[in-house]
């Protein structure tokens, strides 16, 4: 499955558990980390959730082999793709969630800490949000949420680019919220995990509404959908289609016959 779960003291511990791809997500995986958040949500047992990937990365996204011709055949049917179908479910998860994060936070491994509730970075991470340069669009309301994070200049300036940008940047952009070192990374993660566990679990979530009321839950889910509509056409372009191209190829991607 390739996602791994403990439990400590009233925290779910999810790993990312495929270190080989530097845990890059699959279909299958997006869709056992969707039925493993649905179960968190429903269990009085778990009071907090720790988030992170194993080996020396976060993830590196979405793994490019899902987005061959078989991804554009199922958005023609009108299926809605795995990651589509988490970040739906996630958009509103109550319970505290942890993030740590090490090594390459790519695509999905950078837009997922805006929903988190405290985000640890160790001194090797490493963040990107190349999606227009793979001739798609961000998702899980990035485009929403870090323009009002960061404003909306340097938001542009990150998800037009699709440069990665390293641990300062990210807190800069309102993406971290704790630094530490590699060495100390899992300790710092688990021990604000178990501090949230241990707090008073209606309290907590009754402030996490609060917190994400401000971002006006009605429009997060607008930008979500105008997002997903936006990604699913950008899978079936030929832009698209050049940039996975090059990745597989080992070539720079040439995109200027478009217009």
């Amino acid at each position: 499955m390739s996602i791994r779960t403990e439990r400590h003291d009233g925290v779910l511990v999810v790993t990312l558990d495929r270190p080989d791809k530097r845990n890059a997500l699959t279909g299958e995986m997006y869709d056992t980390l969707r039925a493993t958040m649905g179960e968190a949500r429903s269990d009085g047992d778990v009071r907090a959730v720790l988030l992170q990937g194993a080996g020396e990365n976060f993830t590196a996204g979405n793994d490019l082999q899902d987005f061959g011709p078989g991804a554009a055949e199922r958005v023609a049917s009108g299926e809605k793709p795995p990651a589509m179908k988490l970040i739906d479910d996630m958009v509103d998860f109550d319970k505290p969630l942890v993030a740590s994060v090490r090594g390459h936070a790519v695509g999905i491994g950078t837009t997922i800490l805006l929903h988190c509730d405290v985000v640890a970075a160790g001194d090797t991470a490493t963040f990107s949000l190349p999606f227009a340069r793979l001739g798609l669009v961000p998702e899980f309301a990035s485009s929403y949420l870090l323009p009002m994070l960061a404003g909306r200049v340097k938001a542009s300036h990150t998800l037009l680019l699709g440069e990665a940008f390293d641990r300062e940047r990210a807190r800069e952009l309102g993406i971290v919220s704790m630094s530490c070192s590699d060495a100390e990374l899992d300790e710092q993660a688990m021990a604000a995990a178990q501090k949230l566990a241990a707090l008073p679990p209606q309290a907590l979530r009754a402030t996490k509404r609060l917190i994400n009321s401000a971002f006006q839950q009605e429009r997060l889910r607008d930008a979500i959908a105008r997002e997903s509509e936006a990604f699913n056409a950008g899978l079936v372009s030929e832009e698209h289609q050049e940039a996975v191209a090059a990745f597989f190829e080992k070539r720079q991607p040439d995109f200027s016959r478009f217009s």
